[in-house]
């Protein structure tokens, strides 16, 4: 019988953080963040009440993980289906992206969110990673639209005054913001969910003065 093969140290490193980073969404989600506490996530997770704590520290060390974590996770789709596109056309398939996450990994979606609100709080240690997914999250729309704009777009040579991309990524971001919060209020209605990202396409679209 052919020996079982052992996993190397990294490998079981990498198969613990997603057990726990699991763990850590689905307490998140169930119980709030206040009381997801770190005993709770490695037990939850198959390991020791102490392992999380070791690997992680603290619950800051902990969110700033499931923050990051997700973040790369929705970054590495963004990517994907924004790779050769500019202007409306990637912020549509951007919007088109977001609802497909929202619907393939809702507890990601709200655990994400109901960290990113938490940050609100003036003691908030989380809210300089928050700051910097959101800063990038806004170059990335502005990108998308000056480079729509260099490509001389119909946007852009048509209504070049109303083209301002600082202006529309704000609102842009804003509002993609706006819809996650009152989709976690009511998680099950999908269906507005889908309807807001379809209103915020059509809106950008007429900022843009994209005719199809």
């Amino acid at each position: 019988m052919a020996k079982a093969l052992r996993l190397t140290q990294i490998e079981r490193k990498e198969i613990s953080d997603a057990k726990m980073l699991e763990a850590a969404i689905a307490l998140i989600v169930e119980r709030g963040v206040e009381q997801a506490t770190l005993k709770d996530v490695g037990e939850k997770a198959g390991y020791s009440r102490g392992l999380a704590g070791y690997r992680f520290g603290n619950k800051t060390g902990l969110f700033d993980f499931v923050l990051r974590s997700v973040g790369d996770e929705w970054l590495g789709e963004l990517t994907g289906v924004t790779q050769g596109k500019n202007g409306y056309e990637a912020m549509a398939a951007a919007l088109d992206a977001h609802i497909a996450f929202c619907e393939e990994a809702p507890k990601h979606v709200e655990a994400f969110y109901r960290l990113w609100f938490e940050s609100l709080t003036p003691e908030s240690p989380l809210k300089p990673v928050i700051l910097g997914i959101h800063e990038r999250r806004r170059a990335d729309v502005i990108r998308w639209i000056e480079q729509g704009i260099a490509a001389k777009s119909e946007s852009a040579l048509a209504f070049p005054s109303i083209v301002a991309p600082e202006l529309i990524a704000d609102q842009y971001c804003a509002s993609v913001i706006g819809i996650v919060y009152h989709w976690i209020s009511d998680p099950e209605n999908l269906d507005e969910m889908r309807a807001r990202h379809n209103g915020l396409k059509k809106v950008m679209s007429v900022m843009l003065a994209e005719h199809k």
